[in-house]
């Protein structure tokens, strides 16, 4: 009998029992046996984790205009709760929704732990913090929205994070976020070689009901996901054995020439609705997208 691997508890549920799926790059991956999220065998060191200040150079802070255009929909979605006017996207990265927000008349902050993005954000004139959520001091129930795409498998202790996000929205606020889904197609299809299972970048990647505890857990109550999203370049890739970049920057290029290319006619934009309904009645969209609102 081969000895047990000890492991953390799953961060989306607590659970202790996982399944040891494999090893990637020095990290030991799990898969939850009550939840099915999947996450590495600890947390990374200080100096194993990644350079924000490297990833957002000039180059990273670039945005396609499509995804300006997509950003508008998204904040316009949040119409229904805008009472007290004011937004705060964690992880602004090149401060774009902060920009397409502020334009739509909201009042904007931002949070973002890379001190190049804030150095640019500040050059452009808008309110921002460098650090951590739980570095900052927001007043309780200050905000309508907040907002962190793509941060949540980042990050060393989710759930406490979570915890004051619902600390900082007002009651009936909401909490919008995207997150990679550890029941995606692309991890079924891939394995370990996901470009996004990528430690000590990338933690933990959450399923639905791993999610749903999380934020259960944090203080949310009225909890809704949707499930879009693929990117078959990557299945092609690896199925044909091409070569190529396989990193964090490469796959969100691959992502974007993707989205563009499914959005320059009405055809392939009614093509890419139908397949995104598909991936979300499914659950296999590769991209977990949140909707949590505070207690009443």
């Amino acid at each position: 009998m081969g000895c047990e691997r000890e492991h953390r508890n799953c961060p989306a549920c607590h659970g202790q029992s996982a399944r040891h799926k494999g090893s990637k790059n020095e990290f030991e991956i799990y898969v939850c046996t009550s939840c099915s999220s999947i996450f590495t065998d600890r947390v990374p060191e200080n100096d194993e984790q990644e350079d924000y200040d490297v990833y957002y150079s000039e180059a990273n802070l670039s945005v396609p205009t499509f995804i300006k255009t997509r950003l508008r929909e998204i904040i316009g979605g949040f119409e229904s709760y805008r009472k007290t006017n004011r937004i705060l996207d964690i992880g602004f990265g090149a401060g774009t929704l902060l920009e397409t927000a502020l334009e739509l008349g909201w009042e904007v902050w931002g949070l973002e732990v890379s001190k190049p993005a804030v150095e640019q954000a500040l050059a452009k004139g808008l309110n921002v913090f460098h650090g951590s959520i739980q570095e900052s001091d927001y007043q309780t129930h200050f905000f309508d929205v907040v907002t962190a795409s793509e941060i949540l498998e980042h990050l060393p202790e989710p759930e406490a994070d979570l915890k004051e996000i619902a600390r900082i929205l007002r009651p009936g606020g909401l909490f919008w976020g995207t997150t990679p889904s550890a029941r995606s197609i692309s991890f079924r299809l891939l394995g370990l070689e996901w470009s996004v299972l990528s430690p000590p970048e990338h933690i933990q990647l959450y399923s639905r009901d791993g999610a749903k505890l999380m934020l259960r857990n944090a203080g949310f109550g009225t909890i809704r996901f949707k499930t879009y999203g693929v990117n078959p370049a990557e299945i092609k890739n690896h199925y044909f054995k091409r070569g190529g970049d396989n990193n964090e920057f490469s796959r969100v290029c691959s992502a974007y020439e993707l989205n563009q290319s499914l959005t320059q006619s009405r055809a392939r934009r009614l093509v890419k609705d139908v397949l995104n309904e598909v991936l979300n009645f499914s659950h296999f969209g590769d991209s977990l997208k949140i909707f949590a609102e505070t207690k009443l």
